[in-house]
């Protein structure tokens, strides 16, 4: 599982360096095996710092680019499905940690030992539960 993955130091300063964004989504990758290459795997670098302006968070963004990658059979338009498993996401996520807009996530989670770990793994367990459930489905 994902969450497993960065609980045990995926993406840590001391090793990667991954941003928010990136853990999911190299994390991910890994876990999911959404057969990403390092060039489309880069693309998570621009959601980073709340896509630089400290708004949506990354570790949301690239939860609902896995969501996509996983569930959108062409394009965002074909259909419900893929749209309710990205709202329920972002809905567990905000009522767990009461925001998904980056700034009040920092304000509120970040510290200077573990930097933003708590909403990264927040993101991530529930990543794995919408996932496992829904792959248990199919």
């Amino acid at each position: 599982m994902v969450s497993e993955l960065i609980e045990s130091g995926f993406g840590d300063k001391d090793r990667e360096d991954f941003s928010c964004s990136e853990r999911i989504l190299y994390g991910a990758n890994e876990v999911y095996n959404l057969g990403l290459d390092k060039e489309s795997l880069k693309m998570s670098a621009g959601l980073s710092g709340g896509i630089y302006s400290r708004r949506s968070c990354g570790a949301v963004t690239a939860s609902a680019m896995v969501l996509a990658k996983l569930f959108v059979k062409d394009r965002a338009h074909e259909g419900d499905y893929h749209r309710d498993l990205i709202s329920e996401f972002v809905n567990r996520y905000e009522e767990e940690l009461g925001s998904s807009v980056c700034q009040p996530l920092l304000d509120r989670y970040r510290t200077e030992e573990e930097g933003c770990r708590k909403v990264i793994i927040a993101a991530a367990r529930i990543l794995d539960d919408i996932v496992n459930r829904e792959m248990k489905r199919s």
